[in-house]
């Protein structure tokens, strides 16, 4: 007898579908799985015939057929368990009703037939949504995930015994809830506040700009001068995560197997901050299986890396593509996949080996050649991706011991999140949303300065001998300093801010 079972399978974020066929024969007792497994499904024939016999069930001792479609495609995971099992017992007669042809089934099974939450579930429920199918046969750790999809009917189980008493209908399973985001919009809270950083109004002043138009940031400073503080309070200032931002960062995470599943969904701003060991893979995804990488894991939050210089120049070099194209392509010889990268970078660094080059109290003991070698690790091309170049000094002691209040995330974030609607209200007719992203057409539209400020702009060119990319840059940057306050044009003393803003440039390149 033959059974045919509907299920899912991911390719990057997108999912497809896959026919599971069964059929039983008479012949010498045998599972085989056929249609390009990986060894995960290969090694599913054992779960799945433990889990049906532990499960009160008959495993036919026959020849017992597998066969996965599309058979021309490389599948992977270990989400095709239940189905398979669902298959075997369907078509062996222990499923008396055609009631599974109507679900897609996914999860994975123990040996004593309990079933385990899989990743991915959100992708593949989007993607198998969107080609018509609404009813899925899941795991009941995977419900949170599933409670935020709009349109489907989730049943969840937690055996594949109560799964095929389900479809027999023998037993009863309510399917989940739907579960409105700003619930969980509601519970998400940053443990940093701005208010915990004494002085450093320079940096915070870049920081609010960064955050208002979207822009990259380098911080430059001694070693405590609070960078990495800084940094982590970035996601406090930035705006709330929208639905259709937190469905395509928990994907990711889904993807990745990083997803809560008490949550299932993530509903703050991601901050990564990888090692400085970090490979290429771990940055922007591979491996066998084409994973994503921190990149990917950054989308729509902070990609913060702190002591850049310390990172391997390949590994920051592939960083380049994402930050201009928001997106990386992972291309591996069985597959290429693609994955979100849209996200703020953050970068912190000494301005030297010793970390005391330009310090007011400290004195450097590098030279020249080594402050020149040490800088020399960021390539032209990264550090033109970079916006905003901004040095941080040493916290002044009547700073750090100081009772005066300092202004707290709540309150930069209000101007930030005008600034960003002023952008908002620009950009409405396009695909842009933040003044970094803003294409040369765009520049010359919108970024229009008085003469006095064209003078000041060759003369930065000049002397800092900037790329195009790099002055176009300083001009976004003018954007946003006027967006901030409140200003329909551009002035002088804004392109002057800007400038300023190219640290590296003025003082160790000029």
């Amino acid at each position: 007898m033959l059974a045919k079972v509907n299920s899912f399978s991911l390719d990057g974020l997108v999912g497809y579908k896959v026919d599971i066929e069964i059929d039983i024969n008479a012949g010498l007792p045998k599972v085989e799985i056929i249609g390009l497994p990986d060894a995960a499904i290969k090694e599913s024939a054992e779960r799945v015939t433990s889990s049906v016999k532990n499960s009160g069930y008959h495993f036919p001792v026959k020849r017992v057929i597998v066969n996965l479609a599309p058979a021309d495609t490389k599948k992977e995971g270990s989400l095709f368990d239940l189905p398979i099992a669902v298959g075997v017992l369907a078509a062996s007669g222990q499923v008396q009703t055609t009631a599974y042809k109507d679900y897609v089934i996914l999860g994975e099974l123990s040996l004593d037939g309990e079933l385990r939450p899989i990743n991915g579930l959100m992708a593949i429920m989007i993607s198998a949504l969107q080609e018509g199918y609404k009813k899925f046969l899941i795991p009941a750790e995977n419900a949170a995930e599933a409670s935020y999809i709009k349109g489907v009917e989730s049943y969840c189980v937690r055996s594949l015994h109560e799964a095929v008493e389900f479809l027999s209908n023998e037993a009863t399973v309510d399917p989940v809830p739907y579960r409105d985001f700003s619930a969980a919009e509601d519970a998400a809270r940053y443990d940093v506040d701005f208010s915990d950083v004494k002085g450093q109004r320079t940096a915070k002043r870049a920081m609010e700009i960064a955050v208002a138009g979207g822009h990259n940031i380098l911080l430059i400073g001694p070693p405590g001068a609070g960078k990495s503080m800084l940094a982590k309070c970035v996601v406090s200032i930035m705006p709330d995560l929208t639905f259709e931002e937190a469905i395509e960062v928990t994907k990711v995470y889904s993807v990745a197997g990083l997803l809560d599943e008490k949550t299932g969904i993530v509903t703050t701003r991601p901050f990564r901050t990888p090692h400085h060991t970090a490979t290429i893979p771990a940055l922007v995804g591979g491996g066998n299986r084409a994973k994503p990488g921190e990149a990917s894991l950054a989308n729509h939050g902070v990609l913060f890396l702190d002591e850049v210089p310390e990172y391997k120049r390949a590994a920051l070099e592939t960083l380049r593509q994402p930050l201009e194209d928001g997106e990386i392509t992972v291309t591996r010889v069985q597959q290429s996949v693609k994955y979100p990268a849209n996200f703020m970078l953050i970068g912190s660094m000494n301005p030297c080996p010793c970390g005391n080059f330009g310090s007011k109290k400290q004195i450097c003991t590098c030279t020249p050649q080594a402050i020149r070698r040490y800088l020399n690790r960021l390539s032209g091309p990264l550090l033109d991706r970079i916006d905003i170049q901004v040095e941080v000094d040493s916290v002044e002691f009547a700073d750090l011991r100081s009772e005066a209040s300092e202004e707290t995330s709540a309150t930069v974030k209000e101007r930030v999140m005008k600034a960003r609607e002023v952008q908002r209200k620009r950009f409405a007719k396009g695909k842009v949303f933040t003044n970094s992203d803003m294409n040369n057409r765009l520049i010359k539209q919108y970024c229009k300065i008085p003469a006095e400020a064209e003078a000041m702009m060759e003369t930065a060119f000049r002397k800092l001998s900037l790329s195009a990319r790099a002055s176009f840059r300083i001009l976004k940057v003018a954007r946003t300093i006027a967006d901030l306050e409140g200003k329909e044009n551009i002035e002088t003393a804004h392109v002057a801010e800007a400038i300023q803003y190219r640290s590296l440039d003025r003082k160790y390149f000029s």
